[in-house]
């Protein structure tokens, strides 16, 4: 979630190799017992299925006095291993859509284009990206017709982090440094001292002059931003950390060397990346890419931390990650809608069209062609009205069909923490571990009215799923989310909720193991049962 409207990857050597947390996690066996294991980032259909691991391991010890059979049922529906595994993968919005993109695939979803014709069929399955950093699924109910509603969870991929300038290469005292612009509203302190690498997207030159989409993931530390000695900064405890974040907030790469000298003078005159891009970061990114420099011809780096997500904890009840915000969201809301129109029986029943929509750019305002902002849900939901009606739908089939819609907001939301209490309303102060938070605003800058809260509350009471609500104290700002841009694009019913963390918009955050199944299992209720509800409540 956004402090405000508008600021809002094997291991290569020397560090060891890792296997995946969802092998290690022998506690949280999955249904069905295979998870996902993308080698190759560039593949979207090289999908290898890995049987879980029976080992059992430090990373989910747990206390001897939970009793077996407790923990086998407990265990039996946990997606928190395939959680840690899609964080580790997802270092970037465009890793973290790839990685939906297959999972969708892998279970049977059919890939649409925008710019081409749909063909669409009750009790289908279909998705579509958009500029590989966001992704619209749904999933048609057998029992469809015209004017019946959509059930929606809407999350975002991208989180606050440091990005390439467009001219990142710069040199100061003998070190080769990279430029880098804020994205969204960090807590750019957190980002010193850590162990940073690059990943996003670059476009390549092929052989035959056309241009290639890949993406790309250094996995081993190539930058740092050092703190100042305390030596030379004497009252920075007292006077607290402040750097200036244009001039001192700089990663070094390397120490300047008369080669990368010579190389970047040697090639100046060619026109590509490498003018704007210190040459030794170029030929790592063509190194992995199994390319050659000169085939690079942009680029699109976040900076992120290569420390990979985990459990933590005395009892291992927390997962410690970067991207929590929102890409725990985002996993379980995916999740979620797979398993809930998984077998075909799941959507025989069903009247609605089940649909989960990720967007890009929520950190910074949502207005982009990727972000909330733009009207790429709505147009699928006009163009699946259109498509389910043979023709051309009227606009009070598509009016109708929105009328009878519910969108569930689902951004992360602030766990009381234990040092700043009064920073909570008295009343309102989730907790970790305690379910999916409702948040509230009188001002609408959560989009959740009484309706909405009783109708996604009532979700949660027939499966016994605990929830919380969240109210900002009146002396201070509250911070939105991509909940009020969509309610108020079409007029949609929505709800906003969350998963309750700690250390928000940090470079390593923290929620709780026990939160990310409440909230998968809220999600999935929600798609199979929700119609049911709706039709018991009438308001206007």
């Amino acid at each position: 979630m956004a402090a405000n409207a508008i600021a809002r990857f094997h291991f290569l050597q020397p560090y060891p190799v890792f296997p995946k947390p969802s092998v290690l996690l022998s506690k949280f066996p999955q249904s069905p017992p295979f998870s996902i294991n993308v080698h190759n980032i560039n593949n979207p259909c090289r999908i290898h299925f890995r049987k879980f691991s029976s080992v059992t391991s430090p990373l989910c010890s747990t206390s001897g006095s939970i009793p077996e059979s407790a923990e086998s049922s407990e265990s039996s529906t946990s997606i928190v291993g395939d959680l840690l595994d899609y964080l580790n993968e997802s270092w970037t919005q465009f890793h973290a859509t790839a990685e939906a993109k297959r999972q969708l695939i892998a279970a049977g979803f059919h890939l649409l284009k925008e710019n081409e014709k749909w063909d669409l069929q009750p009790g289908g399955r279909y998705f579509f990206t958009r500029n590989m950093s966001s992704l619209v699924a749904f999933a048609i109910g057998k029992k469809y017709s015209i004017g019946n509603g959509f059930h929606v969870i809407a999350a975002h991929t991208d989180s606050p982090c440091l990005k390439l300038k467009p001219k990142s290469a710069s040199t100061k005292s003998g070190y080769l440094m990279v430029n880098v612009q804020l994205y969204g509203g960090g807590l750019w302190h957190t980002w010193f001292d850590r162990d940073l690498s690059v990943a996003g997207r670059v476009i390549l030159r092929a052989d035959d002059g056309s241009f290639l989409h890949r993406l790309v993931k250094i996995t081993r530390p190539l930058l740092r931003v050092p703190t100042l000695a305390i030596h030379l900064n004497r009252t920075v405890n007292q006077d607290g950390f402040k750097p200036n974040l244009e001039t001192q907030l700089i990663p070094l790469l390397a120490t300047k060397t008369e080669n990368a000298t010579a190389d970047s003078t040697e090639k100046s005159n060619v026109s590509s990346s490498k003018d704007v891009h210190h040459q030794l970061l170029l030929q790592i990114l063509s190194d992995e890419l199994s390319c050659k420099i000169d085939d690079i011809v942009s680029v699109e780096l976040n900076l992120c931390d290569t420390q990979p997500s985990c459990l933590g904890g005395a009892n291992n009840e927390f997962i410690f990650s970067g991207r929590l915000d929102n890409l725990a969201s985002s996993f379980c809301g995916l999740r979620a809608l797979v398993d809930s129109c998984t077998l075909p029986e799941d959507l025989s029943n069903e009247h609605a069209i089940r649909m989960i929509a990720l967007f890009d750019n929520e950190e910074v305002g949502s207005d982009s062609y990727q972000g909330a902002g733009a009207p790429t849900m709505f147009e699928a939901m006009r163009r699946i009205t259109d498509c389910l009606s043979h023709q051309s739908a009227g606009e009070s089939d598509f009016a109708r069909a929105i009328r009878h819609s519910f969108l569930v907001s689902a951004d992360m939301a602030h766990g009381v923490h234990p040092n700043f209490v009064d920073k909570h309303e008295e009343h309102h102060r989730p907790e970790l571990q305690k379910g999916l938070v409702i948040k509230h605003n009188a001002n609408q800058r959560y989009a959740t009215s009484g309706v909405t809260s009783f109708l996604f509350k009532e979700v949660a009471r027939l499966h016994s799923l605990p929830t919380q609500d969240f109210v900002v104290r009146n002396d201070m700002g509250c911070g939105s989310t991509i909940g009020p841009i969509l309610a108020s694009g079409v007029g949609i019913r929505t709800v906003d909720c969350g998963i309750a963390q700690l250390s928000m918009h940090s470079v390593r955050e923290i929620c709780g193991k026990e939160d990310i199944d409440i909230a998968y299992k809220h999600f999935k209720a929600f798609y199979q049962t929700f119609s049911s509800i709706d039709r018991k409540l009438i308001v206007d």
